[in-house]
Parts: C-alpha cells; structure tokens; sequence
C-alpha cells in the first residue's frame, strides 16, 4: 500500500486553491477594466498563459462572472457580480437608493454609491441617468482612489501618513490631469475643510465628478454625481450644494426615504 493517495489530495487541494487565486486575479482585472479586454491582454496583466486565462474565463462564463461581449470580442465582469455586491451590501444599498434616485431626478445626472477597496473604491450601486448624453457605469467596478472624487473624500477622513502608506509613490498617471501626491495631500486638506471635491477628467478622459463622503451606522461611503465633462464646469455648484444637502438628508435620519428640497 502507498502513499500517493494522500498526496494526490493534498496536491489537489493547492491546485483548487491556485485556480481559485487565478480566477480572483482575473475577475479584479476586468473589475479594473470596465470597458473590457481581450484573452490576450488579460493573459498579460495575470501573467499567465493565455489557454490557462481562457479555462478560467469560460468557467467563469458559465456562472455569469463574466461575460463576453459579442462580435467586437473580449470580457468583461458578469452580471453576477452585481448581484452578489448588491446582496452583500443590501443594507446601505436598501437604505440609501431612495435618496441616491431623488439626488438623479434633481440633477439629471448619474450617481453612485461607492466604498473603499484597498487602495481603490468600488462601486457598490448607481442610478443612471435617463438623458441623451450621461454617463454609464456597472455596479462593482473598480476605480484608484487617487484620481477620483470618490476615492478622494474617501481618503480624507485618513491622515496624510496613512495616505501615504496606503498609495503608491508615484502615483499612477490616469489622465493627463491626474494629480502627483503632493497635489493630492494639499487637495485632502481642503475637503477636509469644505466636505467636497470635483474631478475633471482625473482618471477618464471626458469624464468629470463630484463627490462627499457619507458617515454611517454601517460604515463610510462616498456617494457621485458622474457626468460628461464637456457640460461639468458649469455645474460645480449646483452639484456641491445637491450633495451635501442629500448627505445631511442621510446622516440625520438614515432610513428614511424623504427626500427634503
């Protein structure tokens, strides 16, 4: 009698646990990447084979975490993904989406809700916009904290050391408007003061928005107003006071679905 048997088994259960770390790299790269990529350019940024990324994506295909999309190739996270975020966030996303949709109504623009993921933010849930020109993002995907508006005020409710250690030096250029971190550290302390700020274009080129941060019994969030950034500057103001008054709204009787004006 030998003993390869038990071997086997703990051989196989390293195997389930790498591919179990595969598919996670894979679906955090496409959660990076919302507009999609190729087998290629996932293989790529997983550094792995691009048969062994394909496996992995198909098995993912056929739980809808992932999705392919259509003709024009590639993938992109599936529809499952949302639903487990919104399940695992059903409290703040139940007591908050009234007001998320009324703050949508008021402005005709998108919103998001959004947490802090590392050294990213995630969106949790979004209220899209029903015009002509808007802005369209899918629930659970992933943006750099540093050069978005939610990821900012997200940042400063930490000091600038944990800022510091948190983000890479330097920082990654998004857009040719994405700050370095002695802007960043200098812009943290001004929302500190004010409890708002607005990005133009830092982390996609034509996209612009403003943010605050919401203090909760379930924890801290940011929620967006998301917007073109060809009709952005003129609606800084109007954007600010929108947010703050649906944060005071939130952070005074959480739960509730008036929405005062």
């Amino acid at each position: 009698m030998t003993r390869e048997a038990p071997e086997s088994g703990e051989e196989g259960k390293v195997g389930g646990i790498q591919v179990i770390a595969r598919a996670a790299a894979i679906m955090r790269t496409l959660g990076e990447h919302p507009q999609g990529l190729s087998l290629a350019a996932i293989a790529q940024a997983v550094k792995l084979p691009r048969s062994t990324v394909q496996r992995i994506v198909c098995a993912l295909e056929a739980e809808y975490l992932v999705e392919a999309m259509g003709p024009s190739g590639g993938f992109r996270l599936g529809v499952a993904v949302g639903q487990l975020v919104y399940q695992t966030q059903t409290d703040i996303i139940s007591l908050v989406r009234p007001y998320l949709e009324c703050l949508s109504n008021w402005l005709q623009e998108s919103v998001s809700l959004s947490k802090q993921a590392g050294e990213k933010i995630q969106v949790i849930d979004r209220i899209v916009a029903e015009r002509d020109l808007r802005v369209v993002f899918p629930i659970g995907v992933f943006a750099p904290m540093h050069s978005t508006s939610a990821g900012k005020v997200l940042l400063a409710g930490l000091d600038d050391a944990a800022v510091r250690d948190l983000l890479p030096d330097p920082l990654p250029q998004m857009t040719r408007n994405t700050r370095d971190l002695p802007a960043l550290l200098a812009e943290l302390a001004e929302i500190r003061e004010t409890g708002f700020t607005f990005d133009h274009g830092e982390c996609s080129e034509g996209i612009s928005g403003g943010s605050v941060s919401l203090d909760t019994y379930l924890g801290r969030y940011a929620i967006s107003v998301v917007l073109p950034t060809a009709r952005a500057a003129r609606r800084v103001e109007a954007i600010r006071e929108a947010l703050l008054a649906c944060k005071r709204d939130i952070e005074r009787a959480i739960g509730g679905t008036a929405c005062r004006r």
